[in-house]
């Protein structure tokens, strides 16, 4: 595998927003490190944080305290270059424009619109070819979030961040789109940093699975996740898969636990 990408590491970090009178913490004393070309998974409960870590990673947003590095850069200096690419669970395409010009509107906005082999290498990478002139109407839910992956991979950028790409598929196109991922991935060679609430999805993925706490968040456990790529599905039915799967749950129901007897009231 080529590796493409940059290191990100996130020091300290923490974000508190204003709410009328009220004050949230969202994060608090946030770590992590990716190495260059690795892809790792965040999980954890709802409104833990997960998709803040990737506003900030996407310089959609900054940090109250701490600080985030990008081989040497903040955030928004990768944003500036173009040199980041995000993918949402709405993939958010441009209905008038067909496949191709969707995924040619990120290549126009760096004054890139006439490389055309590009597009035409992130389609076939993706498994669209013959869809270039279909219209997002025209396609499922998982070849529109194909176009959706390929439009943040055109650029040829440092950081990939997908935010549960794949949360609103069904189970069997979820799978499906999780293998290609895979091979995408491996092909580029691109940093990538992936939100999800499915456990499976981040342990088949990822070098590596961290759990996130509760509000304000923080990593509460990483885990190395060591099987051998190219990932299929026959690993899904293994022993020592289920047993990754059940020690990341442990510690995220561990981690959810710890909250609520804290929250919990005195009966004395």
């Amino acid at each position: 595998m080529s590796t493409r990408g940059a290191p990100i590491d996130f020091a300290g970090v923490e974000r508190t927003f204003t709410l009328g009178a009220h004050r949230v913490r969202a994060l608090e004393r946030f770590d992590l490190h990716i190495p260059a070309g690795g892809f790792s998974a965040l999980v954890g409960p709802s409104g833990c944080g997960k998709s803040t870590v990737l506003r900030l990673a996407a310089a959609l947003d900054q940090p109250t305290a701490g600080s985030i590095d990008m081989g040497g850069q903040p955030p928004d200096a990768l944003r500036r270059n173009q040199r980041i690419g995000v993918a949402f669970q709405d993939p958010s395409l441009l209905p008038w424009r067909s496949v191709s010009a969707n995924i040619r509107l990120a290549l126009q906005l760096v004054g890139r619109g006439k490389d055309h082999d590009a597009v035409a290498d992130l389609v076939r990478l993706v498994g669209l070819e013959g869809f270039e002139k279909a219209r997002p109407a025209q396609l499922s839910g998982g070849m529109r979030q194909r176009v959706a992956i390929a439009r943040a991979l055109v650029t040829e950028p440092d950081l990939l961040l997908l935010d549960e790409p794949f949360g609103a598929l069904d189970a069997l196109t979820r799978q499906q789109l999780n293998d290609e991922l895979q091979q995408i991935w491996t092909a580029r060679g691109t940093t990538t940093l992936l939100v999800t609430h499915s456990i499976p999805e981040a342990v088949y993925l990822a070098d590596e699975v961290v759990v996130m706490s509760p509000r304000p968040g923080t990593v509460v456990s990483r885990h190395h996740i060591s099987f051998e790529r190219p990932r299929t599905e026959a690993l899904l039915l293994t022993e020592p898969f289920h047993r990754a799967v059940d020690e990341v749950s442990s510690s995220l129901h561990r981690a959810e636990g710890q909250v609520v007897r804290q929250a919990a009231p005195s009966h004395r």
